[in-house]
């Protein structure tokens, strides 16, 4: 059912305008863009789900405090600047004149609403764990509290998008509270928008059609972009969005199949970027469901038994690097010896020492449009798991399936990919390997409730150290508990790909950590 979203937009008279560091550029912004992704965020709330897709969607309806560069440098966004206070506190001042989709002024009590808010979202909260809280200075700036020394807090303002809060508080027309967090579920703030960002949700189809239009008031008038309309359509099958953009059925897509990048390449009517990301694909060996996986020496035998070089280069095509372990190179945690392992005979005397001669039999899960190649790469592992006797019964769907099963943990062996959008080791270790915990939000993507305290512990250590050579020994101290103990199963860093027409510049405004910048994209 189309969903017309209820956006009161008040543009009139009066608007202080936002302060800019040079002069307004003069761009007549009407173009229209016609993208396809695999698949399109389950909702518009963007505190309901830490996934790629709603940090995407963000920088397209919201603004963050700061944000990453091209070169994974921060820049001020509705922060003008921060300083630090004391060992604790992080002053931001804002932009002043900054308008929300509704009309209502940005000011330090909607940071402050936002932080609260993020605190007690299922997704997020592990995140904002080491914050204190936030304090109103004056109605443009605000501080940034966290419990202990941190060093991570400007990488952290790069999740804090502020929200509305006039606009999100109350109740909605069924008597439920406007700034309910409900994931898999309806809630108003799943399908009502009041962001800073540069563009505004018009028409909705959950999972046919997404229309957004220019935000005429918003703030940043010197982004060159000249795009007005974005009509997003999923497009599950690689093949078939290949296929629209040469033909010219669509101007941008992502990602492009690793089968398909030369192809595109070749075309004279499009362009191909690509670059190496940070996002690690892994398995998750349900320890609740499956008895065997609380064996580190099943857990290790379903390591060795994965050829990862092997289904790189066979169906990745040589686009992504094997993986042995959660961190990728350049991060602070990355250990070069730990080198992903594969050995079917070792795997075998492996299940037999630990009484598993004759195998077992389990379920697996994975999505078969978030992931570039999942489906393909969960047929792989399912075949290679068959030679241990492993007999895995594979179901796949799509994203907007997916998550809500995966949440449940309705599979003995869960597919999860994770992108550390703060560039640092902690972050993949907080939701994916440490002990579960509802309450403080930890280990909210450790689909194998894999737990080991001591994990827990130099986790937590590292959010307070300072010292970034001592910092680094521990992050890679974690990474070989996670490896001798066969925590899970990385299985390789998947590289970005984007095709698009060639009028269409997406050089500067794509990234490593796969956010368009679609607010300052130019089409000629």
């Amino acid at each position: 059912m189309r969903v017309l979203l209820a956006l009161l937009l008040i543009i009139g008279a009066g608007i202080a305008p936002a302060v800019l560091s040079g002069p307004a550029i003069a761009v007549e912004r009407d173009k229209t863009l016609r993208m396809a992704y695999d698949a399109d965020p389950i909702s518009l709330d963007p505190h309901e789900q830490i996934a790629s897709a709603t940090l995407q969607m963000s920088h397209l309806l919201f603004d963050p405090l700061v944000r990453f560069d091209k070169n994974m440098q921060l820049q001020p966004r509705l922060a003008l600047r921060w300083e630090k206070i004391d060992e604790r506190t992080t002053r931001f001042y804002l932009r002043p004149g900054v308008k929300f989709h509704s009309g209502n002024t940005l000011t330090a009590h909607d940071v402050v609403w936002t932080l609260n808010r993020l605190k007690r979202s299922p997704d997020f909260k592990a995140l904002f764990e080491p914050f204190e809280g936030a304090r109103v200075i004056d109605a443009l700036t605000v501080d940034l509290i966290t419990k202990k020394p941190y060093p991570l807090v400007l990488n952290l303002a790069t999740y804090i998008f502020p929200m509305d809060r006039d606009f999100y508080s109350g109740n909605d027309q069924n008597g439920e509270a406007k700034d309910a967090i409900v994931k898999h579920g309806a809630s108003f703030a799943s399908t009502h928008v009041s962001g800073t960002g540069p563009f505004i949700v018009t028409e909705r189809e959950q999972g046919v059609r997404l229309v957004m239009q220019r935000f005429p008031d918003y703030w940043d008038k010197e982004s060159p972009g000249n795009v007005g309309e974005i009509v997003f359509t999923p497009i599950k099958e690689p093949a078939t969005r290949v296929a629209a953009l040469l033909a010219g059925d669509v101007d941008f897509i992502a990602p492009v199949p690793p089968g398909d990048l030369k192809r595109v390449e070749a075309a004279p009517c499009c362009t191909l970027v690509t670059m190496p990301s940070t996002r690690i694909l892994t398995f998750q060996l349900n320890q609740k469901t499956v008895e065997a996986f609380k064996d580190p020496r099943v857990r290790l035998a379903v390591n060795y038994a994965i050829n990862r070089e092997g289904i790189v280069n066979k169906i990745m095509r040589g686009f992504g690097s094997p993986a042995g372990q959660l961190s990728p190179e350049g991060f602070d945690g990355y250990d070069p010896d730990l080198k992903p392992r594969y050995d079917v005979e070792k795997a075998k005397a492996l299940m037999e020492e630990a009484g598993f001669a004759d195998g077992f039999s389990v379920t697996m899960i994975a999505p078969n449009n978030r992931y570039v190649g999942d489906y393909q790469i969960a047929q792989a592992v399912t075949a290679m798991l068959a030679k241990i006797n492993i007999t895995v019964t594979l179901q796949t769907m799509p994203k907007a399936q997916y998550w809500e099963r995966f949440d449940a943990r309705e599979g003995d062996i869960l597919m999860i990919g994770w992108q550390s959008d703060t560039q640092d080791s902690a972050n993949i270790f907080e939701f994916l390997a440490m002990t579960p915990d509802p309450k403080t939000g930890y280990g909210q993507y450790n689909g194998g409730s894999y737990s080991n305290s001591e994990v827990d512990k130099l986790t937590l250590e590292s959010q307070t150290m300072t010292d970034k050579t001592a910092r680094a020994d521990l992050l890679r101290s974690i990474e070989r508990i996670l490896y001798d103990d066969a925590a899970m199963v990385p299985m390789q860093w998947q590289h970005l790909s984007w095709g698009a027409r060639k009028n269409v510049l997406i050089e500067p405004v794509v990234n490593s950590i796969d956010m368009p910048y679609l607010g300052d994209l130019v089409i000629e």
